[in-house]
């Protein structure tokens, strides 16, 4: 935990490239809305930008990147491989696609968008390409999304690299502690998805009380130190030495949430944030996600 480092902005990953330790994230960003979203974050200071095939923005994202005026060397750029392109030729190909819509020569970050364990052999197969894409310095490091302990393993046994970064649901709500210590131990850095427990305000069913950023622990946090209940989140993840990517096309809450490097928390205040897991999900279980659950397919 880093709790003294309020100029900390970018994580060493195991391959020795350095991630941003916070970007912007365009999940649900309406296309209309992406361009505008990647511009404004690039101007305020984001050199971080995450997105994935079945987000269906990835043109307009590397439209952001074109109009933003910022070298393609300063800028680290992720993407995603979708579930329906797993094999080994098919995400070969789903790359090559995704970087003709970025209108990008190579990509930062490449990640598996899930484990689909009902479909792990085409998983590896994955995985595979993505080594191979590495080895041909046509991404710089590889990684996964979604992968429990146990897919962890498993790809471990059937693989040569080990994943540089694994992007999880993590927030105050829900925040992964032991898969982060699994994490850690294996040299891959965490990446929070929702960090700031978005995904608990996005199903109208669920109560208020679920919503990390009205829980006293946290606005009370946000009055002591003149910041947003959102900001103290954020601050948190970098305190545990996370890389979150909060979302949003609202230019006030993009340069809200990169203000956050001009103060700390306390070990004292970070455990009282680590206090608030429930151990529940807001999202998708990794264990069941497959083709069937998410039919959707990407086109070329």
């Amino acid at each position: 935990m880093k709790t003294n480092a309020t100029s900390i902005r970018d994580i060493k990953l195991n391959n020795g490239v350095h991630l941003p330790a916070l970007g912007l994230g365009v999940f649900q960003s309406p296309p209309e809305q992406t361009v505008d979203a990647v511009t404004t974050a690039i101007a305020g200071g984001y050199r971080l930008i995450d997105t994935a095939a079945a987000y269906y923005n990835e043109q307009q994202v590397g439209e952001g990147l074109r109009r933003s005026g910022v070298a393609r060397a300063e800028l680290f750029v992720t993407t995603k491989l979708w579930m329906s392109d797993y094999g080994y030729d098919t995400a070969l190909h789903a790359f090559d696609r995704s970087l003709r819509k970025l209108g990008l020569e190579y990509l930062d970050l490449y990640l598996l968008h899930w484990p689909a364990p009902s479909s792990w052999e085409r998983t590896v197969q994955s995985w595979k390409a993505a080594e191979k894409l590495l080895a041909d310095g046509r991404v710089r490091a590889i990684g996964v999304s979604n992968f429990t302990e146990q897919n962890l393993d498993a790809l471990a046994k059937e693989s040569r690299i080990t994943p540089a970064v694994n992007q999880v649901e993590l927030h105050p709500f829900f925040n992964q502690k032991a898969l982060r210590a699994v994490d850690a131990r294996r040299g891959i850095v965490t990446q929070s998805w929702s960090p700031i427990g978005g995904i608990n305000r996005y199903f109208k069913d669920k109560p208020a009380t679920q919503d990390p950023l009205a829980h006293p622990v946290i606005t009370d946090l946000a009055t002591k130190y003149g910041k947003t209940a959102a900001q103290v989140v954020l601050r948190w993840h970098l305190e545990h030495g996370l890389c979150a990517i909060p979302k949003s096309v609202r230019p006030a809450r993009i340069a809200e949430n990169f203000d956050v490097f001009d103060f700390t928390l306390t070990a004292a205040e970070v455990a009282a944030i680590d206090a608030l897991d429930t151990g529940v999900r807001g999202g998708p279980d990794p264990t069941l996600v497959d083709t069937k659950m998410f039919t959707n397919t990407i086109e070329d």
